[in-house]
């Protein structure tokens, strides 16, 4: 028999030894649940026309036009701009979009890489030509953690101020830990609210929780094959003592170039939209309804999407 040799862990080439695997990074705590929130249908109520021009590489443009008979119809004007810098594969800085309602209310945004690992965004809102309400982040993004600072509706004259910070870790491959931290404040009227959040993503599902003093948020992702993708949202409101739970569906048949997604929730709310795409035209057309069993209302809507 041979001899068995044992070699400690100094004594192994180094081209050997296996290296840790890096944590990846857990992106904005503001996107904890998006891969559920987007398997729900955005509810579609009367008539919307929206025509896409790309000016240029850089710059484009929209109008959105919307006849309702439930709510106020209208007309917005939509402007953005896309820079050069790009970090990643669906980021581009700097970033500028504006938002114009024909009752002159603005909706504007500003973001911008400062450094490789600092974003920062502006927010500026405006309601009837007046001004409305503003605020600045500044996000880090390391190798393996996020953090973020907001400062929303600084105002001296009353001394109040919002404050929000953010911080995500990446504890393993698929386990993320982290937690929000709220302070307001207005003339004598202060205090904090702190949220713990957690997320785990596995190959083919994404469970996430946020626990705090204000309620609970908890949602569950499962993509079932390339056609089939489910979600599961529940939330509970300590202070206004309500909780509510909904299930959405999501169904891809690329053969047809359709989508359709469907919703229930603990309303009795039902609702889908199918959406149809025409090409080679660059047309996109969506047809929703949506039945609120306990109060016994009913809506649907049309809308035409042009590029």
């Amino acid at each position: 028999m041979g001899n068995v040799l044992a070699l400690s862990n100094s004594q192994v080439p180094w081209i050997m030894r296996r290296k840790p695997a890096a944590l990846p990074n857990p992106g904005s705590f503001d996107e904890l649940h998006k891969s559920c929130k987007e398997v729900f249908p955005q509810q579609v109520e009367g008539v919307k026309v929206v025509i896409n021009k790309a000016l240029s590489s850089h710059f484009q443009v929209s109008h959105h036009i919307h006849m309702s008979s439930i709510g106020q119809s209208g007309y917005h004007f939509n402007a953005k701009y896309m820079g050069d810098q790009q970090p990643g594969p669906s980021e581009t800085f700097p970033l500028l979009v504006g938002d114009l309602d024909n009752a002159g209310s603005l909706n504007a945004q500003a973001l911008f890489l400062l450094a490789e690992r600092i974003r920062s965004k502006a927010v500026f809102q405006t309601h009837h030509s007046k001004f409305l309400t503003w605020q600045v982040d500044v996000e880090y993004r390391g190798d393996d953690c996020t953090g973020t600072l907001t400062l929303g509706n600084p105002d001296v004259i009353n001394e109040s101020v919002i404050l929000v910070t953010h911080f995500l870790q990446s504890v393993t491959p698929r386990l993320v830990l982290g937690g929000e931290l709220v302070y307001h404040k207005r003339m004598a009227d202060e205090g904090a609210i702190l949220t713990l959040a957690g997320k785990y993503s596995a190959p083919n599902w994404v469970s996430t929780v946020n626990i705090g003093y204000g309620g609970a948020h908890a949602s569950y992702y499962h993509k079932a094959n390339e056609q089939i993708q489910v979600g599961v949202e529940f939330e509970a409101n300590t202070r206004l003592q309500e909780t509510s739970f909904a299930f959405g569906y999501h169904l891809n048949i690329p053969r047809a170039n359709m989508v359709f997604k469907g919703s229930v929730d603990s309303s009795w709310c039902v609702g889908g939209v199918l959406e149809k795409k025409l090409p080679p035209l660059p047309v996109t057309l969506a047809l929703g309804a949506f039945m609120n069993h306990w109060k016994n209302k009913f809506h649907c809507g049309f809308s035409i999407m042009v590029g």
